[in-house]
């Protein structure tokens, strides 16, 4: 019985069609599509279109996922000997994310017509980085695409390992802290006022601290609605001038002053750099060039900037340690590290092992952090519940005296 389907296919001047086409199935469609002189990109149940839909925003944690998807398929099909084109159209297969399955089978498009597969990458520069990039680039050059793969394979992972470990560990915190303001905002708006109807009268003497608690209470049953506009304007506010040059050269030195995270911080930007350094530079990528696209990677544009002076300084022939120690911004253990890797000729191994040491240091930082600040905000949590009841049993206590 034939069946109508949805396609999507890539026809020969690169631009994308869509329609419908009857038939038993699937495979008949995309034959068919071929015939056509179409590459087939989607053949299935058309897309709903209903009259209201609520897109979620696209995450770059999926975007960064899928690209480690792609890198880790490529390294093994490529270190099987498998064809480039072959191997591509494998990974399109079985990319799941629909959205992704295009930027593979665009990019083994624009492979088949001529251009390099870096050239193919450089494409979607949403996708793939510079650094991935010019990675692929230099692999083409000397003929081992696949140790290449492999080696951002490894990178990837390492880096998303890395992230997902400072998330994860950041997570508990936050959510601690925010059930702690909820809870307080919850017992100043519900239940004080509630409890405050006791106290109408008044020739009822109200202890202190009570009385405090309802003026508090007041205060925020009667200004919430000024103080959330108010801190929604000043989060916009602040947003967009940490989005200009110099609001975000300021932001991001200001975030690694901060006690024990900026240490955190300031380590996971350094292991950041060593992995993006040792992974250009053991595949022949130039010493400035590779500084450039490592500095790209970094989240930190502070830090970023002054890598232009260690570039400088490498062209001058001073090597990379010392300009990197003049720097400043890079613990001074990894000055050290790369002048025995200068001094040894294994400056890509020495990146490496630096990374290494950098990413052990992020974990055991960012741990730090979290156990001093996990309690911390236990302690303030349970010192502002406490005082709030306090307050309450205080005026109970009042009651009785009164009674009495």
């Amino acid at each position: 019985m034939a069946s109508t389907f949805f396609f999507r296919a890539v026809a020969a001047d690169g631009k994308v069609r869509t329609g419908s086409l009857s038939g038993e199935d699937d495979k008949l469609i995309a034959r068919e599509l071929r015939k056509q002189g179409l590459t087939p990109i989607y053949v299935g149940v058309a897309p709903k279109s209903a009259g209201f839909e609520i897109k979620l925003p696209k995450f770059r944690r999926g975007r960064r996922r899928d690209v480690l998807f792609f890198t880790q398929e490529l390294s093994t099909l490529l270190n099987s000997s498998v064809p480039l084109d072959r191997a591509l159209a494998i990974t399109a297969e079985l990319t799941e994310r629909a959205s992704f399955r295009f930027i593979v089978l665009d990019v083994l498009r624009v492979l088949k017509s001529g251009r390099s597969f870096a050239d193919s990458l450089a494409t979607h520069p949403a996708y793939f980085s510079e650094l991935y990039i010019n990675m692929v680039r230099a692999g083409e050059a000397s003929g081992s695409l696949a140790v290449i793969f492999e080696r951002l394979s490894e990178f990837e992972r390492t880096r998303d390992d890395l992230r997902n470990y400072i998330i994860s560990s950041m997570i508990y915190p936050a959510l601690l802290a925010a059930v702690g303001l909820a809870s307080i905002i919850l017992l100043l708006t519900f239940v004080v006022p509630r409890f405050a109807t006791i106290f109408s009268d008044p020739a009822m003497k109200i202890p202190a601290p009570t009385k405090a608690l309802m003026v508090a209470s007041d205060i925020v049953k009667k200004w919430w609605l000024v103080v959330t506009t108010g801190l929604a304007a000043g989060t916009i506010a602040f947003r967009t001038y940490i989005q200009t040059t110099r609001g975000r050269l300021w932001w991001d030195g200001a975030r690694l002053k901060l006690p024990l995270l900026g240490d955190a911080l300031l380590k996971a930007e350094t292991a950041r750099f060593a992995r993006a350094m040792g992974t250009l530079v053991a595949h022949t990528v130039p010493l400035v060039q590779s500084i450039g696209i490592a500095g790209g990677t970094l989240n930190n544009r502070m830090i970023a900037g002054a890598l232009v002076g260690v570039a400088q300084g490498v062209k001058r022939g001073e090597g990379i340690a010392v300009p990197l120690r003049k720097a400043a911004v890079f613990p001074p253990l990894a000055a050290h590290l790369l002048t025995v890797g200068e001094e040894t000729g294994r400056l890509d191994t020495m990146f490496m092992r630096m990374a290494d040491i950098y990413e052990t240091d992020t974990r055991a930082a960012i741990k730090r952090f979290t156990s001093i600040f996990e309690p911390i905000v236990i302690l303030v949590m349970g010192i502002l519940i406490g005082a709030l009841i306090l307050s309450m049993l205080l005026a109970i206590t009042s009651i009785n005296d009164v009674a009495v």
